[in-house]
């Protein structure tokens, strides 16, 4: 479904289509209050970028398993990126838990919603804002970038849609194929990085000039809960949550 303008998408399809079928989905041109991870908004210009939600049901994910939902659903998305921008297939990355990034820069972020039943996911919600054509930011997210700025060409935000809604099915239907792609596709995989813990900031992310409390790690694993197991220099193995740690990312 098309519609010009809401709130938010997410908002929308929770408390006015809840009950419509698998996949059902709803898309925009702006979002008057969009919303992304921790209660932050999700600046776009009106008309430029692919906005939208996805009614999720997958009752054999039990709720303990829910991460798997965030994985399967950046992991589509990055394949119908893949798909229409092709030549960005090799820098396509997933910044723990669920942003999608080209190199350092943002390009996508995922807000997953689950709303349970039982030991079961009832049902999810998957929002997603992709910068596509957009050139200019005026907030203050750190790092935006779009599609049009990384390729030099203009895309139609709803053959993404398209090609994200052909290939999430599968990747919900392949649990251990879309972990293993997914693992893959982590933000700095290798190597060791910079991470602070988020008691120092409340930001996503830390600009390179402060680092102010950071360490050196690198990504051991991503738990079927969704934290994020880090190997710290001395090879001690922690485990995070996604508010509890950040990425230090040069500005």
């Amino acid at each position: 479904m098309y519609i010009a303008e809401t709130n938010s998408t997410n908002t929308l399809l929770l408390e006015q289509y809840s009950d419509s079928p698998n996949l059902f989905t709803i898309r925009t041109d702006f979002q008057t209050a969009g919303r992304g991870q921790q209660g932050n908004g999700w600046e776009s210009e009106r008309g430029a970028n692919l906005l939208f939600s996805t009614l999720l049901r997958t009752p054999d994910v039990p709720a303990g398993g829910q991460f798997f939902i965030s994985m399967a659903v950046s992991v589509a998305l990055c394949d119908a990126i893949s798909r229409v921008a092709g030549e960005l297939q090799e820098r396509l990355c997933i910044k723990w838990p669920n942003d999608i990034y080209a190199g350092d820069k943002k390009l996508a972020g995922i807000l997953i919603e689950n709303t349970l039943e039982g030991g079961h996911i009832a049902f999810s919600i998957a929002g997603a804002g992709l910068n596509v054509n957009q050139k200019i930011w005026h907030g203050s997210a750190p790092n935006p970038t779009s599609l049009l700025l990384q390729t030099g060409k203009r895309h139609k935000p709803q053959a993404l849609l398209d090609a994200f809604l052909e290939s999430l099915p599968a990747r919900l239907a392949d649990k251990e194929g879309t972990r293993s792609t997914y693992m893959e596709r982590l933000y700095r995989r290798k190597g060791l990085w910079p991470y602070a813990e988020r008691e120092v900031s409340t930001a996503p992310t830390m600009n390179s000039s402060d680092m102010s409390g950071a360490f050196m790690a690198e990504i051991a694993d991503v738990t079927q809960q969704g934290e994020l197991v880090l190997r710290m220099e001395d090879g001690e193995q922690k485990r995070f949550h996604f508010k509890q740690i950040r990425f230090v990312i040069k500005a």
